[in-house]
């Protein structure tokens, strides 16, 4: 877009102002600053008290400032806009304000790269950017976690500069964060060298390197108490235990995922010294998973999924009487399949091609669950033909606030109560269905009892105490 060569560019940042002199930025201003250390940063101005001292700090981003009481010198970054001089032809040097006077050194940056050439910074690397706008600006590398590109910070909320935005960057001077930065990365690379060729402590690993020897041992011992025992299930407590190397040995650990740089965290096992008391861990650590994964429980009605099916959905029926079997192609669908080895209540949404393990430990938990789905689907295919919100004030629900509270007829001549609560960042909500069973009752009193039995006011508001005396709530509800 310029006709600059940006590797043989150099800015010549002259006539800088000086903190001593009680010279500062206006509020907010993006300077260059020459640190009393020879380093150079850059930030935006944020004095303190009335602005009429020197005293303040240069803000970089979230919880990063450098106090003004560091700094020697800053130039603004501000008021210049290069684009006439990088649309010249041939130029490979700037000024940056007056030229040099003397007795007042200049400073020069050059080395620039460019995100057109694959060059980017290293993390948190604070950079001098020419924009593509022509103007100029400062910020610190993060790059994107999951997709490509990365940003610059450089101010509070993560005010960035996306690197799409950028024509040209090149290094500040080092600081405390890049430096932890660098010392993280360095360490990365001692641990991928130690890692090569990791030692094995021969008591710790006497029966090998292969996890599953170690699980399959440890499965003999809890078959002692539970015949049902598998390895499968022992793998349902997770996270589950892996070999591998850890500072240049092998260690049993867990294996989990740093998010900021997709690497692993291996948490080693540190309760014995021995493969024996390894294999002894494993049964304690696995028990109770085990003991809760009996087939005689998960399956008390035989693995022929249409019996748990038409029992849950007759068990819906008898509330939701509008519910049909026809609508059931309309939500999940079950199965019981083997899995690794395991008979497993599996499910899919709909017409979905790949089906995915319903854990549970009991026929009991899965109709349940089962249930739940059919519910809800029920619900969604019962059209609402009326609605009435009663009033209420200001109500908070540990620590929500209740938004909405909106009772509904249904097209079968049914109700539901619509419920939706929240705070600042976050909210959420809930419909309940009104039972048959609380239209028995003769007296909107006693229905009210009835009813606070589902949408209890501790929980979700609204009590007798603000229904009972809501008229047209009564006559809404058929009372």
């Amino acid at each position: 877009m310029f006709n600059v060569d940006h590797k043989t560019l150099r800015l010549s940042f002259n006539d800088f102002h000086d903190v001593s002199d009680k010279d500062m930025p206006e509020y907010g201003e993006y300077c260059l600053l020459e640190l009393k250390t020879g380093d150079y940063t850059a930030g935006g101005w944020h004095p303190s008290g009335n602005g009429r001292t020197a005293a303040g700090y240069f803000l970089r981003g979230t919880a990063d400032t450098v106090d003004s009481a560091e700094v020697a010198r800053w130039h603004s970054l501000d008021r210049y806009d290069l684009t006439d001089s990088l649309e010249t032809e041939g130029v490979n040097w700037i000024n940056i304000g007056r030229e040099e006077e003397e007795g007042d050194r200049n400073v020069q940056f050059e080395d620039f790269k460019s995100f057109a050439d694959r060059k980017r910074p290293k993390e948190e690397q604070f950079c001098l950017l020419i924009m593509k706008d022509g103007s100029l600006a400062a910020g610190r590398w993060n790059k994107w976690r999951r997709e490509a590109g990365g940003a610059f910070i450089y101010s509070s909320a993560l005010a960035s500069h996306s690197s799409d935005k950028v024509w040209a960057w090149t290094p500040l001077s080092t600081d405390q964060i890049f430096a932890a930065e660098l010392e993280i990365e360095n360490e990365k690379k001692r641990e991928k060298k130690l890692n090569k060729k990791p030692s094995t402590d021969p008591e710790l690993f006497k029966y090998g390197t292969d996890i599953n020897v170690y699980y399959e041992k440890a499965l003999e011992k809890l078959r002692e108490e539970f015949s049902w025992a598998t390895v499968t299930m022992m793998k349902k407590k997770t996270p589950v235990w892996q070999i591998a190397p850890l500072h240049g040995k092998y260690v049993f650990g867990q294996i989990s995922r740093n998010y900021y740089d997709d690497s692993d965290i291996v948490t080693p096992w540190t309760e014995g010294a021995t493969a024996d008391e390894f294999i002894d861990f494993l049964c304690k650590y696995t028990h109770d998973t085990v003991e809760r994964s009996n087939p005689a429980e998960k399956f008390k009605l035989g693995t022929d999924i249409s019996v748990y099916v038409e029992k849950a959905f007759n068990n819906v029926k008898k509330d939701y009487r509008w519910l049909d079997k026809k609508m059931l192609s309309k939500t999940w669908q079950y199965d019981i399949q083997t899995v690794d080895g395991d008979l497993e209540f599996v499910r899919r949404y709909r017409d979905e091609s790949e089906y995915s393990v319903y854990d549970v430990e009991s026929t009991e938990q899965f109709l349940e669950w089962v249930e739940h789905d059919y519910q809800s689907l029920a619900l969604r295919e019962n059209k609402t033909v009326a609605s009435y919100a009663p009033d209420f004030g200001h109500i908070t629900l540990h620590g929500w606030n209740l938004e909405s509270y909106v009772f509904h007829k249904l097209k079968s001549g049914d109700y539901m109560v619509s419920v939706t609560a929240g705070n600042r960042s976050t909210g959420g909500s809930r419909d309940f269905f009104i039972t048959p069973y609380c239209f028995e009752a003769k007296t909107y009193d006693e229905f009210l009892d009835r009813y606070l039995e589902i949408v209890p006011d501790h929980s979700f508001g609204l009590g007798k105490k603000d229904l009972l005396p809501d008229k047209a709530l009564k006559k809404f509800l058929g009372y």
